[in-house]
């Protein structure tokens, strides 16, 4: 007999940590090159490009994150008691899947056209914006309800998860804000060459977004350590 499915979805659920914390230190080295005066538009450009490609991985495990960790709580006899149905209920699993893989598509192509399909950066925008207030309060409820859902295995550790991830989705949304002055900046950067006003924007919209990076880091690092120890769980 193989092994219990279950196994397989808690290991694509650490997989989705490391991507998108690796991807994330990817991401912020090759910005370091992107804001070097000294390197040539061109060498820059590359290095905006590698930052670019590098993104997409946390992007892509950002949204994966929720159905792989719905598909667990429907498979652990004690997630599925929280999420409200039966163990293996197919259906509110394959809802959630399908809303996911849903936003993963307008993700990707939002990423790939850089906002230049404004319909497809709105509809993410209004998403991550409902999933933000859903599940902060879900979350919310989970961490101060005696018997959140009806459960008594205390899931306190799932409520400061369900946090967790509606802070990191929150932080992103915080980082596309700070950047919008960036691809001006980089373009008259790539058209007319260096100046210090294009300098200053460009480190400010970069390094401005660093405080929403350490949220995310440690919102994943934190979430990954909830889902692996259950503290004050009864199991």
């Amino acid at each position: 007999m193989g092994p219990h499915p279950y196994g397989w979805w808690i290991v694509l659920h650490l997989l989705l940590f490391v991507f998108w914390l690796g991807g994330d230190l990817g991401v912020f080295y090759s910005s370091r090159y992107v804001l070097r005066p000294a390197l040539t538009p061109e060498a820059r450009s590359t290095a905006l490009k590698i930052m670019s490609g590098l993104d997409l991985g946390p992007k892509i495990c950002l949204v994966l994150f929720l159905p792989s960790g719905v598909t667990l709580m429907a498979l652990e006899p004690h997630g599925a008691e929280l999420f409200g149905v039966r163990p293996l209920s197919p259906w509110p699993v394959a809802a959630v899947w399908v809303l996911a893989l849903t936003w993963l598509a307008l993700t990707v192509a939002d990423h790939r056209t850089h906002g230049r399909f404004p319909l497809a950066r709105r509809a993410d925008w209004t998403i991550r914006i409902v999933l933000i207030t859903v599940i902060a309060v879900a979350a919310g409820y989970t961490l101060l309800a005696s018997r959140p859902f009806g459960v008594d295995t205390n899931p306190r550790w799932l409520g400061a998860k369900l946090a967790l991830y509606a802070l990191a989705i929150a932080a992103g949304l915080g980082i596309r804000l700070t950047l919008r002055p960036f691809g001006a900046a980089f373009g008259a950067l790539a058209a007319s060459g260096s100046t210090p006003e294009v300098e200053r924007t460009l480190r400010g919209s970069v390094d401005g977004c660093l405080p929403y990076v350490w949220v995310i880091w440690g919102s994943v690092l934190a979430a990954a350590a909830l889902g692996v120890l259950k503290p004050g769980a009864v199991l």
